[in-house]
């Protein structure tokens, strides 16, 4: 087992580590054990990282709730521009997707069976440039693993 500063049930589930990482390798690759537990330690401090410093960015202006801005600040503070960059298009995205589910239900008045994780796309195969052209992922190999 990997030493760690992230306590085990602080960490993404294994499982779905394991299928982000097979989405962006060869079809009959395989992933080692060892190689997944590697992953899943980074995301999650990553994510702890990231997430720690959106929340200082809150407490300085005695908030509560972590929103969209607060992670593209984030990133920018810590000098991750292109992951903020794509963030911002997300959150505009997102909010865009939001307003016209709105809009549906004031003017149906109907349920709607809608998912903002349609907008996950924007993630797959790479982030999207402003010219909504791709950047590849970085392992698409499994020289890696």
């Amino acid at each position: 087992m990997l030493t760690t500063s992230v306590h085990e049930d602080q960490r993404l589930p294994i499982a779905n580590v394991g299928r982000i990482m097979k989405q962006v390798l060869p079809p009959n690759s395989k992933i080692s054990k060892k190689a997944k537990e590697t992953i899943q330690e980074c995301a999650s401090e990553f994510i702890g990282f990231v997430t720690g410093e959106a929340a200082d960015r809150c407490r300085k202006e005695k908030r509560k709730t972590i929103n969209g801005d607060d992670i593209c600040h984030a990133f920018e503070a810590l000098g991750l521009d292109h992951y903020a960059e794509a963030m911002k298009r997300y959150v505009d995205r997102y909010r865009e997707w939001e307003n016209h589910i709105i809009s549906l239900k004031v003017n149906t008045n109907a349920p709607l069976d809608s998912s903002p994780r349609a907008e996950l796309s924007l993630f797959e195969g790479g982030l999207l440039h402003e010219d909504d052209q791709t950047c590849p992922n970085v392992a698409t190999t499994t020289e890696f693993f």
